[in-house]
């Protein structure tokens, strides 16, 4: 399928003809209903359908969500059958090697040629689309854009997609980066440009300067420009050219009204302004896609100068929260775009996984085909220095490339393969900001595993611990008479070289993570071989994926894992200062009940 969206509202278009849409004519909230709705979508099976919300209070101009929410959305999106199509278009691109003989540079001119369709190119309208309405000075208004109020804790309103343009004071280049803006007032909104970001690059470049630094936003692009925002591209390239790439159509700019930065002439909304060098605001807490609420913490001022839009112009967010939710097939897109390029820098690698209970940065499954000995820890810390990919709090060397289909299937060979005492690796190194569990922000410790099989050169596994099986019920019996608060437990993977037996404990402040620890792993001799993971009190034990998801987010390898004669113990609870733990721990994200009734209450279909 070869598919060119010029715009957002043919994207639209696309999707209802395609029954991928669901348009919602009930009066709703921008504050909390349209989340909730959202929220039920994106958590329906196959992710539900995309959302045109077309009656929002307080706005005459309709909300699309859930737009990327599926696999068929996120493949309809880019414009393809499916993501592995597209990452081979990406191999074939950087399968061409420059031309020797005269023949092959005559063969490759038209290569060329068509690469250069992929260019931005900046176009002069009398009317460009996205100006056909200018609203300047006493005029702007952003509290007429239906910005969303996601969740009960968050400190306000916020643009969720919105598309940042900015410059490089020192190189010029232009950079395209997604980064959320709280609603400040009439005229003003923060900019979350987090440390490792370019947007957050180029503003250091002004503030050291003591300059003024102007801004663009896009908010409503067509999906190849909102794909190409979320990318990890590396500093200095383009977004813009990787949305031609994906578009296979160049993205047409046009100079924007009161800033000189050019914008995407077809996008919905634009906003133009600057942001002041040293100028600080707090923001936050905003309910974010770990499922927690990132902390308040003090960012750049958005100030804008004209509000331009489209007639009739449709407002694009997206909702965040645990997943699985829309976000999670943006960053699988980026997972199957991206695998060309990892393998032109490390060709040993066959393919990759980022589960998405692991919120993009907590582990990443690598296959690799294994040559040598320790080709595994080769890997490992060849990816912790690679881009994006050193925020990886964990990461899992394979190499049979089949497991990452199924994610229990892959389970249980890391716990088949391991031996706990030779095969992690703890080290440290940076961390995404958004990570809570290490002692303190932007670094902490990571874990590698090594689930390869051994080879010529290394030596070979310890054999199988052999000790007596305990059944479920009776394990608990044993932990309950060390303490009562040992609340419940189940067992899986139990024919597994290391079993898996997850507990419920009661903390609180005479009892911490490692009074428990202590109690388990003073019972060696009884309670048999297998990983132990802690869970608070009210964790459903049940729920494979919710379980996941916190162990991804809420441990410290360094801190968090104790290694035993039989196995290891995981602590996987809430941690506080009784557990050495002195940042503030986040809440989970959960939507109030008065909400969720009256969404109930809508009866709505989609």
């Amino acid at each position: 399928m070869k598919t060119y969206y010029k715009n957002l509202r043919d994207y639209v278009t696309r999707l209802e003809a395609e029954g991928e849409l669901s348009r919602i004519k009930s009066r709703v909230s921008p504050v909390l209903e349209i989340t909730e709705i959202t929220d039920r979508a994106s958590k329906s099976p196959g992710g539900g359908n995309a959302l045109l919300f077309e009656n929002v209070e307080g706005s005459e101009f309709p909300v699309l969500t859930n737009a990327f929410g599926s696999n068929r959305r996120i493949s309809l999106a880019l414009g393809c059958d499916n993501l592995d199509e597209l990452a081979e278009r990406m191999k074939n691109l950087l399968d061409q090697t420059p031309p020797q003989t005269m023949a092959e540079k005559l063969k490759f001119i038209p290569k060329a040629l068509s690469w250069s369709r992929y260019l931005p190119r900046i176009r002069k309208f009398r009317s460009p689309p996205c100006q056909e309405v200018v609203l300047r000075g006493d005029d702007v208004d952003l509290s007429k854009l239906p910005v969303l109020h996601c969740w009960p804790q968050d400190g306000g309103r916020f643009f969720t997609l919105p598309v940042v343009f900015t410059k490089g004071l020192n190189d010029g280049k232009r950079n395209a980066g997604m980064y959320r803006m709280q609603l400040f007032g009439r005229n003003t909104t923060g900019m979350h440009w987090h440390i490792h970001k370019d947007g957050s690059h180029h503003y250091n470049e002004y503030r050291k300067a003591g300059r003024r630094m102007e801004v663009a936003v896009a908010v409503g692009t067509d999906p190849a420009i909102t794909y190409a925002a979320t990318a990890p591209v590396p500093r200095g390239v383009d977004e813009m050219i990787l949305a031609g790439f994906i578009r296979q159509a160049p993205v047409e700019m046009v100079k924007g009204i009161t800033v000189d930065i050019e914008v995407p002439a077809e996008a919905e909304f634009i906003l133009e302004g600057y942001v002041n060098p040293d100028e600080l605001r707090t923001e936050g807490p905003f309910g974010d896609h770990t499922g927690y609420y990132s902390p308040v913490d003090e960012y750049p001022v958005f100030h804008v100068t004209a509000i331009t839009h489209r007639n009739n112009p449709i407002y694009s967010a997206t909702v965040v929260g645990r997943p699985p939710m829309e976000d999670c097939y943006l960053a699988l897109a980026t997972e199957r775009l991206f695998l060309p390029i990892l393998k032109t820098v490390m060709p040993e690698i066959t393919d990759y996984l980022m589960p998405r209970e692991g919120v993009f940065h907590n582990i990443v499954a690598v296959a690799i085909d294994k040559e040598y000995p320790h080709h595994a820890g080769k890997v490992m810390n060849g990816l912790w220095g690679m881009g994006q990919m050193s925020f990886a709090k964990a990461i899992l060397i394979i190499d049979d490339e089949q497991y990452l289909r199924n994610g229990k299937s892959l389970l249980k060979h890391i716990l088949n393969a391991l031996d706990i005492h030779e095969d992690i690796t703890i080290t440290d190194g940076i961390l995404d900001v958004l990570d809570h569990s290490a002692p303190q922000p932007l670094y902490g410790s990571k874990i590698g595993l090594d689930a390869t099989r051994r080879i010529t050169g290394e030596p070979p596994r310890r054999s199988r611990i052999q000790k007596k099986e305990i059944k479920e019920k009776e394990l608990l019996a044993r932990l309950r008479e060390e303490d009562p608060a040992f609340l419940d437990l189940r067992k899986i993977f139990e024919d597994t070289r290391n079993p898996l037996i997850l507990v419920n404990i009661a903390k609180d402040r005479n009892k911490n993570s490692s009074h428990f620890i202590k109690k388990i792993v003073s019972l060696k001799e009884t309670v048999g071989r297998g990983i132990f993971l802690l869970y608070d009190a009210h964790i459903d034990l049940r729920d494979n994926s919710f379980l996941l998801w916190k162990a991804f987010n809420n441990t410290d390898p360094s801190r968090d894992i104790t290694i035993t004669e039989n196995g290891a113990v995981i602590d996987v609870t809430k941690k506080g200062p009784q557990d050495g733990h002195n940042r503030k721990w986040p809440d989970d994200i959960e939507m109030i009940r008065e909400i969720r009734e009256r969404v109930d209450s809508m009866k709505l279909q989609f």
